[in-house]
């Protein structure tokens, strides 16, 4: 399969599509046919080199994806082959085939295409986890929010809002 992969940190130019072995799920994963991947900060400072991938991670960039189940690993209920899917990752998203946790899998959302919802899930999960998880923010309160143009305070301030 094909993934894009930056052997040597950099620009644009650093960007290299390699052919890879396509993963396998492992237990408790799921195998997604990727149709979009997010490109967020976090992936443009991986390619440049001041933003290492957990140990243990593929080299191949991409922190989250929308796309297709097409294979579960042992244990897996929660999703059946066929279902629109999207994903935050540890990496790999750039690529064709990416095999996923099944805990950071989710349904992609119905009215959104999968292009679209490529770019969902970093920014949900950062928003719910800092906004509501930790913060506890509660219907009634004020949540001010700096930097509301950027894909986290567009995200806090709807999901505040609603």
């Amino acid at each position: 399969m094909r993934a894009v992969v930056v052997p040597e940190p950099g620009g644009v130019e650093a960007l290299q599509v390699v052919d890879v072995e396509t993963p396998e799920p492992g237990p408790g994963e799921v195998l997604v046919r990727v149709t979009a991947a997010g490109i967020n900060r976090a992936d443009l400072m991986q390619r440049q080199g001041f933003y290492d991938p957990p140990e243990g991670a593929t080299h191949v960039l991409g922190l989250e994806c929308s796309g297709d189940v097409v294979a579960l690993g042992e244990g897996v209920s929660e999703y059946t082959v066929g279902e629109h899917v999207v994903a935050l990752l540890s990496g790999g998203g750039y690529a064709e085939y990416v095999a996923v946790p099944v805990g950071q899998v989710a349904m992609a959302p119905r009215d959104i295409d999968l292009v679209d919802a490529a770019g969902l899930m970093e920014v949900a999960a950062t928003v719910w986890s800092n906004v509501f998880m930790m913060a506890k923010l509660q219907h009634g309160e004020t949540l001010l929010v700096h930097g509301g143009a950027s894909g986290i305070g567009t995200m806090a301030i709807q999901l505040a809002k609603a």
